[in-house]
């Protein structure tokens, strides 16, 4: 069970307006959040719920966030995706974590690639899952990446990447493919040359990502918490920045499924300030936050 810091302050939502973020309608969020996606707020996180909630209120043109808790109380279900959408973060870069990446270009993706054209009947079969997907730079770096690897060799592969996320909104921009300029500063020339295509007239400030990309993907919304409808195996699992929102059991928790979905030899990877706990037992280390379940 989550617990919330309750000091006795509140938070003005600006200077020309009333509303009030009270102790209360902090504590009833963080277990509505909580309930919902078993992510964790406390209170260091408070300031992002107020910002959050502003707009919400905004939004839907209420006077306070006290009328905002009587809606989620009142109509959780209609409400909640709206809110999840709002409330969840999705910051990431195309290539976040290179090490990642480098270490799937040179060695993963060749070694994986190599063993199951031994172990192959017929077409070869690929399997990769980014399960916090956010707005898609994640799942298009892995599909570079796997590109430049596969090659020319691309039609012998049934090579698929799922990405999965939340938040439906973050999911369709990814699916869209379409981002600012200034967003794609971390990808490689010869990257950009081959995978994208420069906006023109209004469209000038912006890029897409070649179709080669976007057929290799799949975007599709999931709870992490709720069932999982794929059946696997993964070779590899992204589980980047999205883990340390959980409280431990939770962590624990999803740790044995993402361990039950992945192919023996199958790579997880965390995110930079992430770790195992008490299931690192289970996997073998491969590199900073990368672990391998054993054959």
């Amino acid at each position: 069970m989550m617990t919330v810091s309750t000091h006795d302050k509140t938070l003005q939502v600006d200077r020309s307006n009333r509303a009030k973020l009270t102790d209360k309608e902090f504590s009833f969020i963080c277990q509505f959040v909580y309930q919902s996606t078993g992510i964790v707020l406390n209170d260091n996180k408070r300031e992002m719920v107020y910002r959050r909630l502003t707009r919400i209120i905004r939004e839907r043109k209420l006077a306070s966030f006290s009328q905002y808790c009587q809606m989620l109380k009142e109509h959780p279900e209609r409400e909640k995706d709206f809110f999840i959408n709002a409330i969840t973060t999705n910051l990431t870069s195309f290539f976040r974590e290179q090490h990642h990446f480098d270490y799937l270009k040179t060695t993963e993706f060749p070694t994986l690639l190599q063993r199951k054209k031994k172990l192959a009947n017929g077409k070869k079969r690929l399997r990769i899952w980014s399960s916090a997907s956010s707005t898609g730079e994640e799942p298009y770096s892995i599909a570079m990446t796997l590109l430049e690897v596969l090659k020319a060799e691309l039609s012998e592969w049934d090579a698929k990447i799922l990405a999965t996320d939340i938040d439906s909104n973050v999911l369709n921009k990814g699916k869209n493919g379409i981002y600012d300029n200034n967003k794609i500063e971390a990808i490689p020339q010869s990257y950009l040359d081959k995978y994208f295509y420069q906006g023109k007239g209004e469209n000038r400030d912006n890029v897409k990502v070649a179709k080669e990309l976007q057929q290799l993907i799949t975007f599709k919304r999931l709870n992490l918490l709720h069932d999982w409808p794929m059946k696997g195996p993964f070779d590899v699992i992204f589980c980047r920045n999205v883990i340390i929102y959980f409280d431990k059991e939770t962590q624990q928790d999803l740790f044995a499924r993402y361990y039950e979905l992945l192919a023996p030899g199958g790579l997880f990877i965390l995110g930079h300030s992430e770790n195992l706990g008490s299931f690192q037992k289970y996997f073998e280390n491969s590199g900073r936050t990368m672990f391998r379940k054993p054959y």
